[in-house]
């Protein structure tokens, strides 16, 4: 079930005030708070999905950690012809 993001209305101003509530896609969007009563309005978001081509996925698995972790060694440029290890224990800690 998909997760909704919801603003308090206070005196027809948003507030800035949010929280998520999950419910499903066929109900309707909530009107007041579940808990306090106030006015809400369901705020539109871009949904966050992690997928094999996105940014996030690529941060994710290019960490130095996670390259030290399958037994990688990484190497990023220092200087003109200069490489400094960063990750990794094989290989030279510098060369160029």
């Amino acid at each position: 079930m998909p997760i909704y993001v919801y603003e308090i209305v206070r005196d027809g101003v948003d507030s800035g005030e949010t929280f998520e509530w999950v419910q499903s896609i066929k109900d309707d969007p909530l009107t007041v708070h579940p808990e306090t009563g106030e006015p809400v309005r369901r705020v539109i978001t871009a949904p966050n999905v992690i997928g094999t081509y996105t940014d996030q996925a690529f941060k994710k698995t290019l960490t130095n950690e996670n390259i030290e972790r399958h037994g990688f060694t990484k190497y990023e440029r220092s200087g003109p012809g200069q490489y400094v290890r960063t990750a990794g224990k094989e290989g030279p800690e510098s060369f160029g």
